[in-house]
């Protein structure tokens, strides 16, 4: 495994009240979110960067605003075909 460093103003942590460990988190999180979201990389590898089990990392994905999904208009009627119906 690789390690990345990066510097950062130390008040940092103070504004989002984390302490050191907890904005190395935060920043493999927002990192591994972002990199999902432009699909660079797939859930299970966004998973093992941000340092989480894959279904934890789906469902933070909602805490930074990145959908789970991209349908098109197309998959989206698909998949809710026959919802009316059962109205």
């Amino acid at each position: 495994m690789k390690t990345l460093q990066m510097e950062y103003p130390e008040s940092l942590e103070t504004v989002l009240n984390l302490d050191e460990a907890g904005f190395a988190a935060e920043g493999r999180m927002a990192s591994a979110v972002k990199l999902f979201e432009l699909g660079r990389l797939s859930s299970g590898q966004a998973a093992a960067l941000a340092g989480v089990e894959r279904v934890r990392f789906l469902l933070d994905c909602a805490r930074y605003g990145a959908p789970v999904t991209s349908w098109d208009d197309e998959e989206m009627r698909a998949e809710f075909a026959g919802l009316e119906d059962a109205q």
